[in-house]
């Protein structure tokens, strides 16, 4: 039986948030673009309520948003599409050292409107991918699992389970941390587990939060409440003793979830009972191979407690379509060098990510003799000095920012 084959410049195989956003990205070019994801509930991702209302009924996942990353959303009316009685901003931050150290962020301090937005899921899918399939000159191909991936000398062919191919001048993986694309091209990946894993749910609290994050590194893990709309939270709690916890009973696990927030948002209660994924982080050799690129989990994987996985990957795809629109016409998409360009792109903020969260997961993680002294100075240090925090901000505002071509950062 004769194969179908679709042909077309640029495929991303993958359809999350960040696979999605890219080919969003990538509307109104001259590129002919596909997108390929394998589970067909992907279309009609939600945690949202049918009737939009805001109810009780929140989402397990949840993302910190960074500013850079609202406003490449927003540049794709993606923002607009989400429910603003679904989404919390944080107006300030509050982290707690395990030695009585503290370190305040706040978004008046730093001059901007706000630290992030905390958004669901769901809800975040669902919009992209309202946006997605209003774009005429977009393939979708859902479900579309992938099979084969062989890379020639021209073309890429993507081989799907269901007896279709996809020819395609680039291929991007923006497949997950599992990606078949990063293992179909050869491209190495070390997987480093942290022997934690981390607890998320969901409370209605006793006080108002005030559009406050808190943190705190403690030595059971790190512990992290975010404000969601109205008297609710999102926590995630990082820690080794995460079987423990999921054996409590609803009672007993806002009590201890309470405590160990020092009480200060008063009784908690459950919204959603408490799930637990493990912590890992994942470090590609390489984020471009011939005729391949990488975006979001595919190319690296970092410890949550920055809160920037995904405003990495949104980064990600930023810059790479910064990298194709910017193409002369008739190039080609695959070209050597302009994957150069957009891995040159990304080193920077990558490298930083990972030693910045890995560092912090360990350094509050090590039980040598000085180490929580060191720390905890470390954070009273740095909230003593009101400039350092401000360029700190400022970082994590821009970080996932790229400049408005990646060729005025490196130089053609």
């Amino acid at each position: 039986m004769t194969r179908m084959t679709i042909k077309t410049d640029i495929v991303v195989v993958g359809g999350g948030l960040v696979g999605a956003s890219l080919a969003l990205a990538l509307r109104d070019t001259c590129w002919k673009v596909a997108l390929a994801e394998a589970r067909a509930d992907t279309r009609t991702a939600t945690g949202v309520p049918a009737n939009g209302a805001a109810g009780d009924e929140w989402d397990l996942r949840i993302y910190a948003i960074s500013p850079a990353s609202k406003s490449f959303l927003e540049g794709m009316g993606v923002w607009q599409r989400l429910d603003a009685r679904r989404v919390a901003p944080i107006h300030a931050m509050r982290v707690r050292g395990d030695a009585g150290a503290r370190l305040d962020f706040s978004a008046h301090d730093s001059g901007v409107e706000a630290l992030a937005w905390i958004v669901e899921s769901g809800a975040l899918m669902q919009a992209l991918w309202g946006a997605l399939e209003r774009q005429p000159g977009l393939e979708i191909l859902c479900p579309a699992a992938p099979q084969a991936l062989d890379v020639g000398s021209d073309a890429a062919r993507l081989r799907l389970v269901d007896g279709r191919d996809v020819e395609a001048r680039l291929a991007i993986g923006a497949d997950g941390a599992r990606s078949f694309v990063r293992n179909a091209a050869g491209i190495a990946a070390t997987e480093t587990p942290y022997g934690q894993s981390g607890v998320v749910a969901n409370f209605a609290c006793g006080r108002p939060h005030r559009s406050v994050a808190s943190q705190w590194f403690r030595d059971d893990g790190v512990l992290a409440w975010l404000p969601l709309p109205g008297d609710r939270i999102s926590m995630v709690w990082s820690t080794p003793d995460a079987e423990a916890l999921l054996a409590l009973s609803d009672d007993e696990f806002c009590a201890r979830v309470q405590s160990a927030g020092e009480h200060a948002l008063g009784e908690l209660r459950l919204l959603t009972r408490p799930a637990a994924f493990p912590l890992v982080a994942l470090k590609s050799t390489r984020i471009i191979s011939h005729r391949i690129a990488l975006v979001g989990d595919a190319a690296h994987v970092v410890h949550p407690l920055a809160g920037q996985g995904v405003n990495l990957g949104f980064g990600d795809a930023q810059a790479l379509s910064i990298v194709l629109r910017d193409a002369l016409d008739g190039a080609d998409p695959g070209a050597h060098l302009l994957l150069r360009r957009y891995e040159r792109a990304r080193a920077e903020d990558i490298l930083a990510m990972q030693w910045a969260t890995d560092g912090l997961a360990r350094l509050f993680g090590s039980r040598v003799p000085g180490a929580k002294r060191i720390r905890n100075w470390g954070l009273n240090l740095v909230n003593r000095l009101p400039m350092v925090k401000n360029v700190l901000v400022s970082h994590a505002i821009a970080a996932q920012r790229p400049a408005r071509s990646p060729q005025e950062r490196i130089g053609r």
